[in-house]
């Protein structure tokens, strides 16, 4: 795959990201909230066969780094990212600008240290960032798994305590 097609897949998954990230301030959230942790079973898989290719070469703290880095670009992610009940009784996301900002600068940062981590090689440097991609999404889906759950929770039990 040359650069310029890795480059628009990458553009239009961020795009949809973003597309569904604000869709979701305008339309209630749906169900108990397992599609918040799809995106990390789909990385997963990927991210341990990439890492299990021969051709791949790297020391075990390397990995571990890249986990880190991809966690240090979760916390803006995490921050910014809550959910409210509206008077239809109905769970949405907060509204919040910042989060499409901080996306796009987690994203800027993404292709920065892309470009200095070319010297890696192709099958290395793209495990490497795959690393780095489940280790901002697992953190930042789990958290925001876990708020809606709280909200469901107390959702939950205010109708409880409305109904007794």
């Amino acid at each position: 795959m040359n650069s310029s097609s890795f480059y628009t897949i990458v553009i239009l998954i961020a795009a949809l990201v973003l597309w569904r990230r604000t869709r979701a301030m305008y339309r209630p959230i749906k169900g108990n909230g397992v599609r918040f942790i799809l995106p990390v079973l789909y990385l997963m898989p990927l991210c341990f066969l990439l890492i299990a290719n021969p051709k791949v070469h790297l020391a075990a703290w390397t990995w571990g780094c890249a986990f880190a880095i991809g966690f240090l670009l979760s916390i803006p992610l995490i921050l910014t990212t809550n959910y409210e009940l509206r008077s239809d009784h109905n769970i949405y996301a907060v509204k919040n600008n910042n989060f499409i900002l901080l996306f796009l600068v987690v994203f800027l940062i993404r292709f920065l240290l892309r470009d200095y981590f070319k010297w890696l090689g192709p099958d290395t440097e793209g495990a490497f960032f795959v690393t780095v991609a489940l280790g901002y999404v697992l953190p930042w889906r789990i958290v925001s798994f876990l708020k809606f759950r709280r909200l469901l929770k107390n959702m939950s039990q205010k109708h409880i305590n409305f109904d007794q």
